[in-house]
């Protein structure tokens, strides 16, 4: 008898785990207890490599044409543009069903930015210049939903591109990338990276060069790459960096050029006079006089 109820009890516990782990969407294995429609997260799990284009301009037919376009995700720029959230719902509302899914780089960790971005339907939030464990603690808080985070259940249109058991599934399928652009954020990238909740850990090339006073190809840079990568990796997240730096050994997230870029480089490849670029250095540095490099550990 009492080993009846004992595996009575053991059965109930089992049964009562698995009805949470439902109700808050946190699968603890194969992933078919949530569904996923973050594709961009899903070929990152893949082992795959995932490329976004950048998004600065508020029109929503920019945006639709470039959700279309055969990006894995969009970089929607709200730190260094005017773009507002009004500006960025209407432009992701543009591209309900594109395949690009919708990441919004934020201009802060603050409770009403990133609760908007998430509202507007975005599914991956880039937060910039992270140099202290709270900036990255706080994105993942007001990111994620209770039990994980503490973010709010308001309105919004998440529901209308996500399905209706969005609330359920949300936090299984938001990400979380944080960019490391300065020695501060170098010197505790491992810390950046064991936070839970992370994804991505983004080098932004061109500010840690302009932080430093390194360039790419310089030692002083490279360790500095280097250091961040290997602390992102031990913690089995993802790497991050320009596109420029696709084919560097274990980083696979990676921005794209914006529209304007775009934009020109298609004029000039219909006019036939397309630019040579030079691989391996990120776009705005490539402008200076160095020849490009194979990065190594030093």
């Amino acid at each position: 008898m009492v080993m009846k109820r004992l595996v009575l009890c053991v059965v109930a516990i089992a049964a009562l785990c698995l009805t949470i782990r439902r109700a808050y969407g946190q699968q603890a294995g194969t992933g078919a207890e949530v569904r996923m429609y973050n594709t961009a997260k899903l070929k990152l799990k893949e082992g795959k490599q995932i490329i976004g284009g950048t998004v600065s301009s508020s029109d929503p037919d920019i945006y639709y044409a470039m959700a279309n376009a055969g990006f894995d995700f969009l970089w929607i720029e709200m730190q260094h543009s005017p773009l507002t959230h009004q500006d960025v719902a209407r432009m992701i509302w543009a591209g309900k069903g594109a395949p690009a899914i919708p990441f919004v780089r934020v201009p802060d960790a603050t409770e009403g930015d990133i609760q908007k971005a998430t509202d507007s339907g975005a599914l991956g939030i880039i937060i910039p210049m992270v140099e202290t464990l709270e900036k990255v603690k706080a994105t993942v808080r007001f990111a994620k939903y209770p039990p994980i985070g503490k973010r709010s259940q308001g309105g919004g249109q998440y529901g209308a591109l996500w399905g209706s058991d969005y609330r359920r599934t949300a936090n299984d399928n938001i990400m979380v990338v944080a960019m490391i652009e300065s020695p501060a954020g170098v010197a505790i990238a491992d810390e950046i990276a064991a936070v839970p909740g992370v994804d991505v850990v983004f080098v932004a090339s061109t500010d840690l060069g302009s932080f430093s006073g390194y360039r790419q190809g310089e030692p002083q840079y490279e360790a500095l790459v280097t250091k961040i990568q290997d602390a992102t990796l031990k913690a089995g997240l993802k790497v991050g960096g320009p596109l420029a730096w696709k084919n560097r050994p274990g980083f696979s997230f990676f921005q794209g050029p914006g529209e304007t870029v775009l934009i020109r480089s298609g004029a000039q490849v219909a006019l036939g006079m397309g630019p040579s670029p030079r691989p391996g250095v990120a776009p705005i540095e490539g402008e200076q006089p160095h020849a490009p490099v194979t990065p190594k550990k030093p």
